[in-house]
C-alpha cells in the first residue's frame, strides 16, 4: 500500500487545556494567531482563507471536541493530563475523484506546519499577535531549505535542545521545535522568540518538481527590524530558489 492509499495522521501534544485549544480552532481571531501566514489578495487573504476552512466548510462537535473540515481532515482533541491536550489530525486517503486529489501531499505538509504553529502560539505566545513572512520556490543547486541553510547538522538534536546557527547572514539561536520527515522548526530568539519552519513538499500531479517553503513568524519586532528581515530573506531566497 502506498502512502497515498493510507490515511494521513499527525498528533501534537500542546501544553494547554482542551477548552483553550478548542477555542483556537473555532474563534477566527485566535485562528489568525497561528494558522498559515499573512497574505493579501483580492479575495480577502488570510481572513478569507480562515473563514473558508474553519467556518464555511467545517462541521464542529462541541461536546466531543471534534472538527471535520471540507478537505477530508478531522481534528479530535484529547485530554493528555497535567493541563495538556493531544490534538490529532486524520485525513482520508487520497481520493482521485476529489478536487483536492492533486494537492493531497501538499495539504498534509501544510497541516504539519500549522499544528506546530498552533502549539508554538499557545505555549510560547498566548494571546499575542504575530507578523509572518512566507517564501516558496523550487530547490536549486543548494538543495532543499534545510541543506541550503546548513541545518542538516541539527538532525541529531531533539526537540527542546538548544541550537545556534547562521540564518541568511545573521546569527541565530533558540531551540529545536520539531522535526518531521520533510520539515524542521526552530525557535529564533532574535525574532521576539519567533519560529522558523522550512521544508519541502514532494512533486505532485500538478507540479513536476519539489516545492521548497519557509514560514517565518515574528513577535514584537520594530518595523525596521521586520523590514530588514524581510529584505534579507527575500534577496537570499530569490538567489537560492527558482519561482
Amino acid at each position: 500500500m502506498t502512502e497515498a492509499n493510507k490515511p494521513f495522521r499527525i498528533e501534537v501534544t500542546i501544553a494547554a487545556p482542551v477548552d483553550e485549544v478548542w477555542r483556537s480552532l473555532r474563534d477566527p481571531d485566535l485562528i489568525r494567531r497561528w494558522h498559515g501566514w499573512d497574505f493579501e489578495d483580492p479575495n480577502g487573504g488570510l481572513d478569507a482563507e480562515i473563514d473558508f476552512i474553519y467556518r464555511q466548510h467545517a462541521t464542529p462537535d462541541e461536546a466531543e471536541h471534534t472538527l471535520a473540515l471540507g478537505d477530508g481532515s478531522t481534528f479530535t482533541l484529547h485530554d493528555a493530563g497535567a493541563g495538556a491536550t493531544m490534538i490529532r489530525l486524520v485525513r482520508s486517503p487520497r481520493d482521485d475523484n476529489s478536487e483536492w486529489a492533486d494537492y493531497w501531499e501538499d495539504i498534509n505538509e501544510g497541516w504539519v506546519t500549522f499544528l506546530h504553529q498552533l502549539r508554538f502560539a499557545l505555549e510560547r505566545h498566548p494571546g499575542a499577535e504575530r507578523r509572518t513572512l512566507f517564501f516558496s520556490g523550487q530547490p536549486g543547486p543548494a538543495g532543499e531549505p534545510r541543506a541550503a541553510l546548513g541545518l542538516d547538522r541539527l538532525a541529531g538534536l531533539a526537540p527542546g535542545e538548544p541550537y545556534s546557527a547562521e540564518l541568511v547572514g545573521a546569527p541565530a539561536a533558540g531551540q529545536v521545535w520539531f522535526h518531521s520527515a520533510r520539515q524542521i522548526g526552530l525557535s529564533v530568539d532574535s525574532w521576539g522568540d519567533g519560529l522558523m519552519i522550512v521544508g519541502t513538499a514532494p512533486p505532485s500531479p500538478v507540479r513536476p518538481n519539489p516545492q521548497a517553503m519557509a514560514v517565518l513568524t515574528t513577535y514584537a519586532l520594530a518595523d525596521k527590524e521586520f523590514d530588514d528581515l524581510r529584505d534579507r530573506w527575500t534577496r537570499w531566497w530569490e538567489q537560492t530558489f527558482t519561482s
